[in-house]
């Protein structure tokens, strides 16, 4: 027989409420319980916080799970139902890159090189799934390690193709057993990179390659990098040196920079521009690059002369195999006769020589192209500037933007000056609000730091009054921020010391930033995320995005297609922290749950809406 409350509750509410409403009631109260019992204060850092000793339990855990109950089950009371895992998709997308179907793209007609160009309308994957690792995948050594030795089963290259390589990069190899070995600084096994670093140098007038930086060179533009030797050089010099090569189906040079912890992205421009804005870097570096740069009356030196900042250098180094005699001095006439002939009407000096080695500088100098009367090359129209896989243009651009600053009138420090950040306007972002964007990443990277650790993913429990232990400082080595606004996560990981390098991507609807995240001397790329991104399977060890879920729920496009393609570009065991409204959070977990992530969601605990989403992705082979 009930009694007289329960039937008194019974007439107040009605019919009795599913029992996932009772459960979700029951939770909230245990979630309640756990937070005004916390003893910790009201801040980021008390989800972290250390239990007191009397209480052997780990509470922290008993928080979290709590509040992750509570998502599990009001998403239960809102009628949705669990849905199926993703399943592995077949081994023979080991290695998929959408967008890049070069068989698709001959049978619509593309040709000329443009079938290896990015067409993301003409190849769809069709149903969703996980693409797997290979075989004898296995987790990348750690940084700096990684950078010289990698797993030869992580990259899709044959022994033949190793052997039948002949660039200069590519000879800087030993295969061994199932490791590949590359350049060494220490210059024991090969000291051709550093040579040749040098040498551009003191063509430039340099006394050596350290002074790249306060000569104006702080970012580089490697098109076709090889793998990525003479990148590696650059970065242990301080520069941002960023690899573009076409999209290949083996032997990739982008995977395998991309596997050495070197940055690097699927990029060519045979019939489309770079999706970076004008003014982006201060060198463009061909080594055998195999672009022929007097083809389409000078349409690929215009886009290099697009992406140049004012003074800035274009390097360019021809095949390794030297003529002799009378035939040297042919072949350089034949191959300087059509660039010389052109870089004189865009305004670019050829500064040096030596070797199959050939510096131009970029003029800085506004009025150049103007006060030419000869010249047949047009100046682009007001206001363009939105270069996301557009076709090439005929034109000279950027001589008319608030950015054309001479790379060599810049201040020698890593930060932005006051008249620099200026010149972006306030628009995009006032002195006042950059500053106060670096101080908060750089307090909230020690949060995230703190809560990358097995800990949060194991069921070990903790002594009473022992702290959280922090990961290793070199776990991560390539970071992507996905919508990196003023590129603040990439400024606090420098200022931390810590050994990353961070892809900053600025979604095309979002308000266009790049600019200046570029002249803060940091790699970026707009992209769309309702597409997939240009890189090969398992080369981020870390994807971040703040804000990024609000943002996509009003574009075109599924949010799970876009969780799938994280995963693609995810390492196993790689992190993903997402920050969001907690509406946006709630669906990004049972997202991440389809696709078979451990994921917990933390509550920042500061009376905001915000939400933490804190993932990991498994190590699964099938």
């Amino acid at each position: 027989m009930r009694s007289p409350w329960l039937n008194k509750l019974s007439l107040i509410l009605g019919p009795r409420p599913p029992i996932s409403w009772l459960l979700l009631c029951f939770v909230s109260v245990l979630a309640l319980i756990a937070v005004f019992g916390s003893s910790s204060s009201n801040t980021f850092d008390s989800v972290i916080s250390t239990p007191v000793p009397e209480i052997y339990t780990n509470y922290r855990r008993l928080k979290e799970q709590a509040a992750v109950d509570y998502f599990e089950l009001r998403t239960l009371s809102l009628g949705a139902s669990r849905q199926r895992e993703l399943e592995l998709c077949v081994k023979e997308r080991e290695n998929y890159v959408p967008c890049y179907n070069v068989t698709a793209n001959l049978l619509v007609g593309f040709k000329d090189g443009e079938e290896f160009d990015r067409h993301c309308d003409v190849s769809r994957l069709g149903k969703r799934c996980l693409v797997r690792p290979p075989k004898d995948y296995k987790i990348p050594l750690r940084w700096p390690a990684g950078r010289d030795v990698i797993w030869s089963g992580n990259v899709k290259i044959t022994k033949d193709q190793f052997l039948s390589s002949g660039s200069m990069t590519k000879r800087m190899m030993l295969l061994e057993e199932n490791q590949i070995a590359f350049h060494s600084e220490d210059g024991l096994i090969f000291d051709g990179v550093k040579d040749y670093s040098r040498q551009i140098a003191e063509m430039m007038g340099l006394g050596s390659d350290s002074e790249f930086f306060q000569a104006g060179v702080r970012t580089v533009l490697d098109i076709g990098c090889g793998f990525g030797s003479f990148g590696a050089h650059l970065l242990s010099l301080r520069l941002m040196a960023l690899c573009i090569a076409a999209y290949e189906a083996t032997g990739s040079q982008v995977q395998l920079a991309l596997e050495r912890g070197l940055p690097a992205m699927i990029g060519n421009f045979i019939s489309r521009q770079l999706p970076y804005p004008s003014l982006s870097f201060d060198m463009v570096h061909c080594a055998q690059c195999g672009i022929l740069w007097d083809q389409k009356e000078g349409m690929f030196l215009l886009e290099v002369d697009r992406l140049l900042k004012p003074g800035g250098y274009f390097v360019l180094t021809s095949a390794t195999n030297k003529p002799h005699g009378s035939a040297l001095g042919a072949k350089k006439r034949d191959m300087l006769t059509p660039l010389e002939h052109f870089t004189e009407k865009i305004c670019w000096s050829l500064i040096a020589q030596q070797d199959e080695t050939f510096i131009w500088q970029k003029t800085a100098d506004s009025h150049c192209y103007s006060s030419r009367m000869q010249n047949d090359v047009p100046l682009c129209k007001e206001g363009y500037d939105a270069p996301y896989y557009q076709a090439l243009m005929p034109c000279i651009a950027g001589t008319s933007s608030k950015r054309w600053i001479p790379i060599q009138n810049r201040s020698s420090s890593s930060h932005l000056s006051s008249a620099e950040l200026e010149v972006h306007g306030k628009y995009c972002v006032s002195p006042e609000d950059f500053f106060d964007d670096l101080q908060f990443w750089k307090s909230t990277l020690k949060n995230y730091w703190s809560l990358l650790t097995p800990l949060i993913f194991s069921d070990h429990p903790k002594r009473p009054g022992d702290e959280d232990p922090l990961p290793p400082f070199n776990m991560l080595r390539n970071v992507m921020d996905m919508n990196a606004h003023y590129g603040g996560l990439n400024a606090a990981f420098m200022e931390e010391r810590k050994s990353v390098w961070v892809m900053n991507v600025v979604p095309v609807r979002a308000r266009n930033t790049l600019p200046l995240i570029l002249d803060r001397g940091f790699a970026g790329v707009l992209h769309d995320w309702c597409e997939p991104f240009p890189t090969y399977p398992r080369t981020y060890d870390l994807l971040h995005a703040n804000g990024l879920l609000s943002l996509l729920t009003s574009e075109r496009c599924s949010l799970m297609d876009v969780f799938v393609e994280m995963d693609r570009i995810l390492r196993p065991e790689g992190w993903v922290i997402l920050a969001d409204k907690v509406g946006a959070i709630e669906l990004a977990r049972a997202q991440a749950a389809q696709i078979r992530w451990d994921a917990r969601v933390i509550d920042l605990q500061n009376g905001s809406d915000q939400r933490l989403l804190v993932c990991q992705k498994p190590f699964v082979r099938k």
